[in-house]
């Protein structure tokens, strides 16, 4: 609010929403109460109701569900925060890190477990990153709607989990090394998102196809061969059978599930940036949801002549603000 809006306004970031539909009781009732998306038969209906033709009422409903979609102010504001939480805490990672053993020797992570102390240091490292994870998954709700919202708020969990249970069991070390391999590339997605916001194209298509090797090279090369190869055979091999082991490692190779479908979208996007020559809107977490798309409902077949304006024209409907976009197909 006071640091992102006023960097969004300098850098002229579009500030106004999508533009609003005209007040109208009756079909404001429908719409908060009944449905965002009548069907041709509603539309009749209302359409005698009010002396409208359908297509006005059609063009009113798809203006009052595009007035909840965010602005790009708003999600310029949402990706600043997540860059610099991003930013900070992999910088802190980095300096921590780098003084320990077990960044350079991933069998120091097992070296005297269970019975490693809890440096402070690492103490903080830990609770701030609980602390963040557990703020997206509450905000998740509130915040930009994402097509992927099912599956973002299952890493949540995950994230949340394995943050909690290795706190618990005082699997620490490891801990801190997947913490700060996974924002590597969160940093980079945030600066691509910002550029995108800020109209810099060039400069949004090189963050994201950075973001893109980033991602892949962390996620499906170093965390398998660095995190799971010794969690699962290096962790084994000093410490043997015990529960915690198995949950811990289920956990890890549930995320990996995840990284795999990410990367499949950001794959199939950064193809459509090179084949085509620009980068489409990220696949794995920047795409709104899509039902807000227009419906088509066919025209009344007998309209009435008197058509209420609504604010709009024909031609730009309520997506005047999205000119520029991707099309639903790309999406």
């Amino acid at each position: 609010r006071f640091i992102a809006k006023p960097c969004a306004l300098g850098l002229k970031v579009q500030a106004n929403g999508p533009q609003k539909a005209q007040p109208n009781a009756i079909l404001e009732k429908v719409f908060t109460a009944i449905t965002k998306h009548p069907d041709e038969k509603r539309l009749e209906g209302l359409s005698k109701q009010l002396d409208w033709d359908v297509r006005s009422i059609q063009r009113w409903f798809r203006q009052r569900r595009n007035q909840e979609k965010p602005s790009t102010l708003r999600k310029f504001c949402e990706s600043m925060w997540r860059f610099t939480f991003y930013l900070y805490i992999f910088t802190y990672g980095v300096r921590f890190l780098k003084k320990t053993p077990w960044l350079w020797n991933t069998r120091q992570c097992w070296s005297g477990y269970p019975y490693q102390p809890l440096m402070p240091d690492l103490h903080y490292y830990y609770i701030v990153e609980l602390s963040f994870y557990w703020s997206l998954m509450f905000s998740q709700f509130i915040d930009v709607k994402r097509k992927d919202f099912g599956i973002m708020f299952t890493h949540h969990i995950v994230t949340v989990t394995l943050i909690t249970f290795s706190y618990v069991t005082n699997l620490t070390r490891v801990g801190t090394l997947i913490l700060c391999l996974h924002d590597a590339a969160d940093i980079v997605l945030e600066a691509a998102k910002m550029a995108n916001y800020c109209k810099c194209q060039k400069l949004s298509d090189l963050l994201f196809l950075t973001f893109a090797v980033v991602f892949i090279v962390s996620r499906l090369g170093i965390y398998p061969l660095w995190i799971l190869n010794t969690t699962l055979f290096e962790l084994y091999e000093a410490l043997g059978n015990f529960p915690a082991l198995w949950v811990f490692n289920v956990l890890l190779m549930v995320l990996q599930i995840l990284h795999c479908f990410w990367s499949y979208l950001i794959i199939k996007a950064a193809y459509k940036a090179i084949s085509k020559g620009k980068v489409a809107k990220d696949a794995r977490s920047d795409v709104e949801s899509s039902s807000d798309e227009e419906e088509t409902v066919p025209r009344s077949k007998a309209p009435h002549s008197t058509v209420a304006t609504n604010g709009t024209s024909g031609a730009n409907g309520t997506n005047g603000y999205l000119t520029g976009a991707t099309s639903s197909e790309e999406h």
